[in-house]
């Protein structure tokens, strides 16, 4: 048990955090709630080196004296702490304490810089943590509904607002209908392999799925298992959600719901399809190669008619998620498992990168915004060369990552995630993929001629503080560093892959 409870310290010290936060909160006065800012983003940090702990006593030589990272199941096989867990919970502190940055200004103009908030986006983060290390059916349902719930309220934060009422509304049912459906598919597995533990799940797979009736059930459970990861991602057709709730909730909460939750439900599809399902791959292989499609095609054309970035920027995840999507399909083909390390960590690549890039623009949109106005039209971006030059090549620079332009990282995502589809045989929908990036440019280019070749509708310089315009920067020429040396960071995701 003690050795589980030092495995599982990044939870334990985020919980403890989350919990002295609630109480500290209640005592503190300033309404910019300076120490309870503070305080947040100390459990972070301090989530952050237990999580560095933990990989650091994981690395153990093997019997050729080279370093590798163990892999180890705790709390009797519900959770698994691994390379690749322990990269995706350091980006999601990364992304979380960014979007505290970015949104300390926003919601004190508003009113909404509370302790409900910060509590929140911390338990919110301990349900993604879960989710990621999540290692039996039962562990992935408790981590999806703890993050799940919290958002759910982060989007009725504003109470006033009958839009965010409406947002957070759809978003539960929504919500509540595809955790229903991933629970009946966990369920129907569960029937047919008699445990509950992914290890033990493959298997089990592995020894029924030769079965023809096995067979049947199981994939029967794996529909429903799907339609629940796919709504999780956003992808099409379980993407009706994600205008409205990006639209509809405040800015600073649509930036937590289009970053970390991404990375979970990353994870949670490596876990239950590759970890668990992959003698099943045939199946849901199928299942994602329609909805890869679909969101390409959704995404894209429909953003071109969105006149609000949030709804713009919400139908590009839909895309993006798409292409993800390709990088899971391409891994084992066939049977054959040559391309399967190379195609799950240019999907990981991918994850992580688009986090970085939806951090920056839904940042960039609350740097905008003041007190009594919303920066949330494309009008509202006219002439922002004119007003800040800077921020508008920063700006410029995470739509090109966005639209996959060189030499942003984003081309180089694009790039890896295209090549394992081709590797895989896949050669048609690595066509489609590019097509469909082509029509997504537009949308993406159309914000950079609006900043740069229209009239502004107000002159005034932006605001917001030296620490937001420092984190703004270092955000957006993140980006064009890594397009332009990307292999270290692919080099993380595939040693993460690799240790599956």
């Amino acid at each position: 048990m003690k050795i589980d409870l030092i495995l599982a310290l990044p939870e334990v010290v985020l919980l403890a955090g989350a919990c002295a936060l609630m109480l500290v909160d209640l005592f503190v006065k300033s309404e910019r709630r300076g120490a309870s800012f503070v305080m947040a983003q100390s459990v972070l940090a301090a989530s952050a080196l237990a999580t560095i702990f933990v990989l650091m006593a994981s690395h153990v030589p093997d019997e050729r004296g080279q370093v590798r990272v163990l892999v180890v199941e705790a709390f009797h096989g519900l959770y698994v702490a691994d390379y690749m867990g322990h990269v995706l919970k350091l980006v999601a502190y990364a992304v979380v304490s960014m979007a505290l940055f970015y949104s300390r200004g926003y919601l004190h103009d508003r009113g909404l810089l509370r302790g409900e908030f910060l509590t929140l986006l911390l338990f919110s983060l301990l349900g993604t943590m879960i989710l990621i290390s999540a290692n039996s059916f039962l562990t992935i349902y408790l981590g999806l509904e703890l993050m799940s719930l919290c958002l759910y309220a982060m989007v009725a934060l504003n109470r006033d607002s009958a839009t965010s009422t409406e947002a957070a509304m759809k978003y539960f049912v929504l919500g509540a209908l595809s955790s229903g459906l991933l629970l009946y598919g966990m369920s129907m597995i569960y029937g047919a392999t008699g445990t509950l533990t992914l290890t033990e799940v493959a298997k089990q797979v592995a020894t029924v799925a030769t079965d023809s009736t096995q067979r049947t059930f199981l994939v029967f459970g794996l529909v429903f298992m799907v339609a629940g990861v796919a709504f999780k991602l956003g992808v099409a057709p379980f993407h009706m959600w994600i205008p409205d709730v990006y639209h509809g909730a405040p800015t600073a909460v649509t930036l937590v719901i289009g970053t970390a939750p991404k990375l979970a439900a990353f994870a949670m599809a490596m876990r239950l399809l590759v970890n668990g399902l992959i003698d099943l791959a045939h199946d849901w292989q199928q299942m994602l190669v329609v909805m890869a499609v679909l969101s390409l095609a959704i995404g894209n054309i429909t953003a071109i008619a969105q006149t609000n970035v949030k709804r713009m920027l919400a139908y590009s995840t839909i895309a993006h998620m798409g292409f993800m999507l390709l990088g899971l399909l391409s891994g084992v083909v066939g049977g054959n498992w040559l391309n399967a390390a190379d195609a799950y960590a240019a999907a990981m690549f991918y994850t992580v990168t688009y986090v970085l890039m939806a951090a920056g623009s839904f940042g960039m949109l609350l740097f905008l915004s003041q007190k009594g106005f919303e920066c949330e039209n494309l009008e509202d971006l006219k002439g922002l060369n004119r007003r800040n030059p800077w921020y508008a090549f920063v700006m410029l620079l995470l739509m090109f990552s966005l639209a996959g332009v060189p030499p942003t990282v984003g081309f180089y995502a694009k790039l890896s995630v295209l090549s394992a589809a081709i590797n895989a045989g896949q050669i048609w929908l690595a066509v489609v993929a590019v097509g469909f990036s082509i029509v997504g440019a537009f949308y993406y280019l159309r914000v950079v001629k609006l900043m740069y070749f229209d009239e502004p509708k107000d002159e005034t310089p932006a605001p917001g503080h030296a620490g937001m315009r420092l984190l703004l920067s270092a955000n957006g020429l993140a980006l064009l560093a890594l397009g332009m040396l990307p292999q270290p960071l692919m080099a993380i995701c595939y040693i993460a892959i690799k240790s599956l």
